[in-house]
């Protein structure tokens, strides 16, 4: 008959559609493209003088906690310290092992009035692939600078956990 298909022929139609969708479907994982929700480490580091290279005797102290989401790179952080002869002039985030001097990483923080002997920062940085094999691997640390030690009254290195 004219215009009819045959059963087999409506068979094989709805099977090609149904492997196309499913060809479609997982293209994605086949491209090797992440989702972006990635996998989210939790930072965390505690700062004093003695960490500084060389060491700074006195008693301020710091913390940094925060996290670091893989799939947006974006690391967001809080710091606190105490006990520094005077508000923070400078402060960031530096690339090196513990004990050694290392280079910034991206820019300093920009304190604004925040610059008291005691006090907060929080802050967001997206990361290069780069930045971000360093913190995973436990490769930065961060500094407080003062007037009265301009070079770093504390330092704390940055250790990331899942």
């Amino acid at each position: 008959m004219k215009g009819t298909r045959s059963f087999s022929g409506k068979l094989m139609t709805a099977a090609f559609a149904a492997l196309s969708v499913f060809a479609f479907s997982s293209c994605k994982g086949d491209l090797g493209e992440m989702d972006d929700t990635g996998t989210t480490y939790t930072i965390s580091g505690n700062a004093a003088g003695s960490q500084m290279v060389p060491a700074v005797t006195g008693t301020g102290s710091g913390t940094i906690t925060g996290t670091y989401n893989t799939g947006t790179n974006q690391l967001s952080y809080t710091s606190t310290w105490t006990g520094l002869t005077g508000g923070p002039t400078k402060a960031g985030f530096y690339m090196g092992a513990s004990g050694q001097s290392g280079t910034m990483v991206g820019s300093a923080w920009t304190l604004g009035t925040n610059t008291t002997a005691a006090g907060t920062y929080t802050g967001n940085m997206i990361l290069t692939d780069a930045q971000e094999a360093d913190l995973l691997a436990g490769r930065w640390y961060y500094t407080l600078g003062t007037a009265t030690n301009a070079n770093g009254e504390v330092r704390g290195q940055i250790m990331a956990k899942r």
